[in-house]
């Protein structure tokens, strides 16, 4: 299974694979860029223990792909993959501050080492050369969009924030929670490449709504991923959301099917019961609540694939296609 998804990433970096490296060269050098300034050596650690990441990469791989369909500017369209990967990042730290994370992925978080201080303005850091690197790209509509971004990035955070321990959940307030929170960052990654490659408005639309419906599914199976996949693997605790009072997709469908003595609703009324905590989980995790969970996001899948359908059959082109796959096929 691992030989089959590494070649099925294999093949969406093909046709991108040099413009990759030089992503990630530029990103390689904002961590090194403190290493001759001796009376700051915390800021050179800090730095390349953030941007030292061994992720797949897939926000600047979809802004490397959608610039396919166009006349790209590579060194322009390689600006903006950089940035979307930095504002990533720096949402990563933040988010695993405000979570109170210890781990990511396995890998001991800033806020753990260094302390929340740090974590934030190291995020704060991260986040301003995400912004000087977009504004090389010289759009005044795609710095618009990635400043409208981070808004929503923050929004989302928020909104997850303050609805913790809240059973008025509903499937419409979900999807509009995780846009903004994992979404708009894909919506923006697609968008832009394409509006940097200079084609026309209709490429440009159907990209913009495949990145929507791409990063839609990628939250759904990560939320999946939370009750169904392994922690070893996941690098987090199984069922980490739910038991921090954050519902999720699964746990939305339970509630919605039978909202009357429900446990997870019994769970949300009392927090600190380990008891109804564990049958929350075990209702949330209902085979049944999954499979609906997955079809929707499937259904976010199949709409990507839709909107990309009339563009030219090129390797851009056949790399997005496996993308879905990759998503929706994922396992961490």
């Amino acid at each position: 299974m691992n030989t089959l998804r590494n070649n099925l990433l294999s093949n969406i970096y093909s046709p991108i694979n040099n413009s990759l490296e030089n992503v990630k060269d530029e990103i390689s050098d904002l961590s090194k860029s403190y290493n001759n300034e001796k009376h700051l050596p915390f800021l050179s650690q800090l730095l390349e223990y953030s941007l030292n990441s061994s992720g797949k990469k897939l926000r600047p791989t979809l802004s490397l792909l959608s610039a396919g369909f166009g006349n790209q500017n590579l060194k322009t369209v390689e600006k903006l993959a950089a940035a979307v990967e930095l504002l990533h990042i720096a949402t990563l730290v933040h988010d695993d501050t405000v979570d109170d994370s210890n781990f990511r992925r396995g890998k001991a978080t800033i806020s753990n080492l260094w302390g929340d201080n740090s974590a934030v303005l190291i995020g704060d850091y991260i986040f301003a050369a995400a912004a000087s690197l977009i504004c090389e790209t010289k759009s005044i509509y795609v710095i618009k969009r990635f400043s409208e971004t981070i808004m929503e990035l923050s929004v989302g955070e928020l909104d997850q924030m303050y609805s913790t321990y809240s059973s008025d959940q509903t499937k419409e307030k979900y999807f509009k929670r995780i846009y903004k929170k994992t979404a708009s960052l894909f919506t923006t990654a697609s968008e832009s490449g394409a509006i940097l490659s200079n084609t026309d408005q209709r490429t440009i639309n159907a990209l913009k709504n495949f990145g929507y419906n791409l990063g839609m599914a990628f939250q759904i199976i990560d939320d999946i991923l939370d009750f169904t996949g392994d922690s070893q693997k996941t690098g987090k605790p199984t069922s980490a959301d739910l038991s921090k009072g954050t519902l999720t997709l699964p746990s939305i469908i339970s509630i919605e099917k039978n909202p009357i003595e429900n446990p997870i609703i019994q769970f949300l009324g009392d927090p600190s019961n380990n008891i109804l905590l564990s049958k929350a989980i075990e209702n949330a995790s209902e085979k049944s609540n999954i499979s609906e969970a997955l079809k929707i996001a499937e259904q976010f899948c199949k709409t990507a694939l839709n909107e990309i359908k009339f563009l030219p059959e090129n390797s851009h082109k056949i790399a997005l296609i496996d993308l879905v796959d990759y998503v929706l096929t994922r396992d961490k």
